[in-house]
């Protein structure tokens, strides 16, 4: 495929948004309200040759075992999601539960009660502290994936058609990789507003994250007071819903807004979220369906 003017690849066709077909969500929505939560698993001991992102690990590797981390990210797991199971549940709100294989493996009973809410699984990297870069080989990488399919089949029951980057991280060939093993959709990208087609074989389909809005991104590394993150969310929102076929895809952490001291402000987010009119809450993989019914693959390339 031909590099278009303005692009530095091939990945997907630059289409600016005053050309695209209109895109249409049910019951006559503007915006599609997407939370993803993650179950990830920080270990004691560094992976070995993992890569973590640098703003969240010592970069001298001091800490060995690191239950300095390890025990702030089980806090998620063990207290602050069942919090942010709470909050969704109370403004009936679904979500899609982002799933490192090694914490399906630990903790199946978190996979039920998302499961039990009709959220969605997405696979979601092997371990919190080994994202994907292109120091990686192909056939690693290759076999990265399947492990992490594999397992989260054998848990669930069913092989996963989403995949969430762990810590967004990517190689050059992560895509094809992703499309060749089966994967439907990704949601690693914060470059636009609508889902759209990305150039592999077979294509899969990208449903972008407001990453500004990402409870690690906002409140933990650009240090955004959390008291103003409902305000944001609101803002945001209603932007979004005064326009017609966007998707708001945000990303929530157990360890982070499950802590008592924030959760407050997470529920009162989603209440704002919910009294505006025009929203359809939903999961990452039904929007990527709903895209697919919608825009046909031959009007894109």
């Amino acid at each position: 495929m031909s590099i278009s003017a303005g692009m530095d690849h091939d990945l997907y066709p630059y289409r600016s948004e005053p050309a695209r077909a209109p895109l249409t969500f049910p019951n006559a929505a503007n915006v599609a309200f997407a939370p993803i939560v993650y179950l990830e698993h920080w270990p004691e001991m560094a992976t070995k040759d993992g890569y973590a992102d640098p703003r969240v690990r010592d970069p001298y590797g001091a800490f060995q075992p690191d239950y300095r981390t390890h025990t702030w990210r089980e806090y998620g797991n063990r207290i602050g999601i069942f919090r942010i199971f709470e909050a969704l549940d109370r403004y009936g709100m679904t979500a899609t539960l982002a799933v490192n294989a090694s914490a399906a493996r630990r903790y199946p009973v978190l996979i039920d009660q998302a499961l039990s809410r009709g959220w969605d699984i997405a696979a979601h990297g092997d371990v919190a502290d080994a994202m994907v870069t292109s120091r990686m080989s192909e056939p690693d990488e290759a076999a990265l994936i399947e492990t992490c399919l594999d397992t989260l089949q054998s848990v669930t029951g069913t092989r996963p058609t989403g995949w969430i980057a762990q810590d967004f991280g990517e190689s050059t060939r992560s895509a094809g990789l992703l499309a060749r093993a089966g994967i439907e959709w990704t949601a690693s990208w914060p470059n636009d507003d609508q889902p759209y087609w990305v150039s592999t074989t077979p294509p899969m389909v990208s449903v972008p994250q407001m990453s500004e809005l990402d409870d690690v991104e906002c409140l933990w590394h650009r240090r955004v007071a959390t008291p103003r993150w409902p305000e944001m969310i609101e803002d945001a929102m209603q932007v979004l819903a005064g326009e017609t076929g966007r998707v708001a895809v945000i990303g929530l952490h157990p360890w982070l807004f499950g802590m008592p001291h924030r959760i407050r402000y997470l529920d009162d987010g989603l209440r704002r979220v919910g009294q505006i009119d025009g929203v359809w809450s939903t999961t990452v993989g039904q929007i990527a369906a709903h895209f697919r019914s919608q825009w046909p693959l031959e009007d894109q390339f």
